[in-house]
This record gives structure tokens, C-alpha cells and sequence, in this order.
């Protein structure tokens, strides 16, 4: 039979730290659980940080099936043993809201949910739509100079969290057009191509949808998709394996985590970083001074909660990758060099855009739509149609 828990313990000794004697805090991982190599993967990391700096122990729950949401968390709460339950993404909101009514002196924490709150309720929600702005203006610079005339994205499941990422998406891209316009003296001519594929984990689908996509001219697959990134660097590598290429176009753009090591560094040229281990690390770090407060906590660039990659990321990932044996410590010379090289085949200008870009949307004088209803993302994909379908 199939376990519906799988539990991994890491356990620290050392004397309470803040008040918490022998403290306890678990993370709920949604279906896929570790090893997406961004969601689930980052959630874990900075739980497990923060329980090693603070000194405590953590437990780690994965859902089998969306049918193991609430089961998972009610096993946790009943215990009466943890400080801090935190539940890794919008898809357990219903459950954690029957949960945290269940167990009202229960501590809880959740990722990309602001529609569920309460007394004993911490939630981190994310503006991802301002560093997709940074990626689609990325893609669409560079796909008008190397000679592409699309762009694409592939994304999960159409929730408002993944309108956020298309939203930003969109809107970078005409800056970025209208950018290169300004540079280059004409307006480029590239379309947007995007596909909601309706699943987070089937990898093939991942890669069937990219490869339509680069039979279309696409520079590059902007993956919102979670594991099925996988497939969108799958087929990447492949155009350039029968081009006999290593650098340039098509490129990768890595979600979540820093995720542009992936493919021995060659393909994945930057990452829109969705920094949910800050969060876990925050409702932890909350809970251990004692000033856990209830209600929403939004994260953009000025947070630090999203970002576009950089070097530090990389060198960040790199080692994060190597204690997390999915990437061997030899290794991390050669992929750092593929990186920067991948990185050279974009004009330095359009890099030094992309920075005007984060520095306007900081300083508040760019702003950003986003979407978090049907409506919404229909008015943006009507205000920003880049050719799309």
C-alpha cells in the first residue's frame, strides 16, 4: 500500500532558543514533493535552514494526491507537538481552512494563499508578476537579437497564482519591445506564445508543449510550471544537441528556484526566483521571537521575496545543489563557465535594460499589472496581446 506520509526528521540537540524548548515545526509538501528542483524543493530549504539555525526539529510531510492535504494536516495538528505547521502552495487552501478551524491553537503558515485567514493563520503571498516582467523583457530583447519571432511560456494549472507569472510576463515583453524599438531605431516583431498545460508533474506534456513552441521560432521556454520544467530543458537541449550548439538561443528561463545550473549550465540563462524559502525561514523565525502575526505578508523585489538570477544566486544554488547531492561538487567549475558563457550571447545593453526595468518597478515608476481573476487576466491578455492566440 501506498504510504500517504512520507516523513524525513532532521533532528538538532542544543538547549531552546527564544522559548522554545525542544521546538517542532513540519512543512507540508504538495504533490511532486522534493526533487521539483524549484516549489516543493525551496519550501524545504528554508524550513530545514530555519530549524537548524533556531534548533529545532523538522518534520517533512509529502502529499501523495490532492486527497492527502488535509489528512496530513490533521495528523500534524492532533499531535499538539508543533509550534509551526507550514503548508507549501494555493492548492492545500481549502484544506488548511478546515485545519486551522479544526485545531484552533494550532500555529499555521501557507504559501500563495491570501484568501484563506484567520487568528491562527500567517500568509505569505508573492508579486511574481514583477520578476516575470524582468524575464519577458529578457525573451523579447533577445529574441529580436538573435532574429526570433516568438517568445514562450508554459505554465500548470490556470490558478490566479500562475496569472500573476503571465500577467508580468506579458507586460515585459512590450517593454521590452518597445526597448530594443528605442536602442535599435524599429520595432521588432515578436509574439507571445503560451499554453496553460493543466498539470504541474507530467514532464512529457512539459516537453511536447515546448516543443511546439520552438518549432515556432521560440528563443526560449519561460518555464512556470514547476516540474515540468524538466521537459521544457528537455526539449531546449534537444534543438541545440542536433544543431550541434552549446550556447545562444533557445534559451531556458528556470521559475522559482535559481534553477540556470540545470543542463550543466549551457541552456538555462536566467530564472525567475520565487523566493518561498524566505518565507518559510520568516514564519518560522516569527514563531521562535514570538511575534507571530496572523493576516497576509506580501513579497516583491523590494522584499526580497522575487527576483531575477544573478551571479550570487548561482553560486547559492550551486552549493545548495551540492549538499543536496544533485550536483557533484567537480562539476560546479565547468557549469559555472557554460553559465557565464550562455549569459555573453545577450548584448550587454539589454542586460543593463533589464536592470533600468527592476530599478523603475523598485522606485515605483514602472508598474506592473498582475491578475488574480478571470477578468483581470482577460483585460492584461487584451492590453498586451503580442500576437498570442
Amino acid at each position: 500500500m501506498k504510504r500517504l506520509l512520507v516523513v524525513a526528521l532532521v533532528l538538532t540537540l542544543g538547549l531552546s532558543v527564544a522559548g522554545l524548548a525542544a521546538g517542532k515545526v513540519a512543512v507540508v509538501l504538495d504533490v511532486g514533493g522534493r526533487g521539483d528542483l524549484a516549489f516543493n524543493d525551496m519550501g524545504f530549504k528554508g524550513t530545514d535552514q530555519a530549524a537548524k539555525d533556531f534548533n529545532l526539529q523538522m518534520v517533512e510531510v509529502q502529499c501523495a494526491t490532492g486527497a492527502d492535504y488535509l489528512p496530513n494536516m490533521r495528523n500534524l495538528a492532533r499531535t499538539g507537538e508543533y509550534d509551526l505547521i507550514i503548508c507549501v502552495g494555493f492548492l492545500l487552501g481549502d484544506a488548511l481552512a478546515a485545519a486551522a478551524t479544526e485545531f484552533p491553537n494550532q500555529k499555521f503558515a501557507i504559501i500563495d494563499v491570501d484568501y484563506i485567514t484567520g487568528p491562527n493563520i500567517m500568509n505569505f503571498v508573492f508579486r511574481e508578476n514583477e520578476m516575470s516582467a524582468l524575464v519577458g523583457a529578457l525573451a523579447a530583447m533577445s529574441a529580436a537579437q538573435h532574429g526570433y519571432t516568438t517568445a514562450g511560456i508554459v505554465l500548470g494549472i490556470e490558478i490566479p497564482v500562475l496569472w500573476h507569472f503571465e500577467a508580468g510576463f506579458r507586460f515585459g515583453m512590450d517593454w521590452g519591445l518597445k526597448a530594443y524599438a528605442a536602442h535599435e531605431g524599429t520595432m521588432p516583431a515578436v509574439n507571445l506564445l503560451y499554453t496553460y498545460t493543466g498539470t504541474f508533474s507530467d514532464i512529457a506534456l512539459g516537453k511536447a508543449a515546448s516543443e511546439a513552441m520552438l518549432a515556432q521560432g521560440a528563443v526560449g521556454i519561460y518555464n512556470v510550471a514547476g516540474p515540468l520544467g524538466v521537459g521544457d530543458l528537455e526539449a531546449v537541449t534537444e534543438v541545440h544537441d542536433n544543431a550541434g550548439t552549446k550556447y545562444g538561443p533557445p534559451y531556458y528561463y528556470g521559475v522559482d528556484a535559481d534553477q540556470d545550473w540545470m543542463g550543466n549550465g549551457m541552456h538555462g540563462i536566467a530564472s525567475g526566483m520565487k523566493r518561498v524559502d524566505t518565507a518559510c525561514y520568516m514564519a518560522v523565525e516569527a514563531v521562535v521571537n514570538g511575534t507571530f502575526t496572523p493576516g497576509v505578508t506580501s513579497l516583491g523585489l523590494a522584499e526580497g521575496g522575487v527576483a531575477i538570477s544573478k551571479v550570487r544566486d548561482m553560486e547559492e544554488f550551486i552549493q545548495y545543489g551540492i549538499g543536496a547531492g544533485q550536483i557533484a561538487a567537480a562539476d560546479a567549475p565547468a557549469i559555472t563557465y557554460n553559465w557565464v558563457q550562455n549569459r555573453l550571447t545577450v548584448a550587454d545593453w539589454i542586460w543593463d535594460a533589464v536592470a533600468l526595468l527592476e530599478q523603475g518597478i523598485l522606485n515605483n515608476s514602472i508598474f506592473v499589472p498582475t491578475a488574480s481573476t478571470g477578468a483581470e487576466i482577460a483585460t492584461v491578455r487584451a492590453q498586451y496581446t503580442l500576437g498570442a492566440p
